[in-house]
């Protein structure tokens, strides 16, 4: 098991709303490719890490699940649209995945 981790950082005063925006993501169309609320949560930064941070972390058996679900993800016309519509709340080129095995 292994966990897909994507962090963005919030433009000030806009936290709230990207967490919002992640939520109605992961609802609509995170649940098309298999990231159900069972393996998916969502963090923000408190102490010891950035307060902009917001981290998704999804549960995956391995890289070839995570590679078929970015896969899947490009051909979901809402995510492209999704993506959009969320950039004027992140910092731009903050977007990042890292990917932890499970010990």
């Amino acid at each position: 098991m292994m966990v897909a981790r994507w962090q963005i950082e919030a433009r000030f005063g806009h936290k709230q709303t990207v967490i919002d925006a992640l939520k109605t993501w992961h609802e609509e169309i995170g649940s098309q490719i298999g990231w159900t609320a069972d393996k998916v949560r969502i963090l923000s930064g408190s102490v010891g890490a950035l307060e902009s941070s917001v981290v998704t972390e999804i549960l995956i058996d391995d890289l070839a699940e995570l590679s078929k679900s970015w896969q899947q993800l490009g051909s979901i016309e809402a995510h492209q649209r999704w993506s959009k519509d969320l950039e004027p709340y992140i910092v731009s080129g903050t977007p990042h995945w890292q990917v932890f095995h499970i010990v």
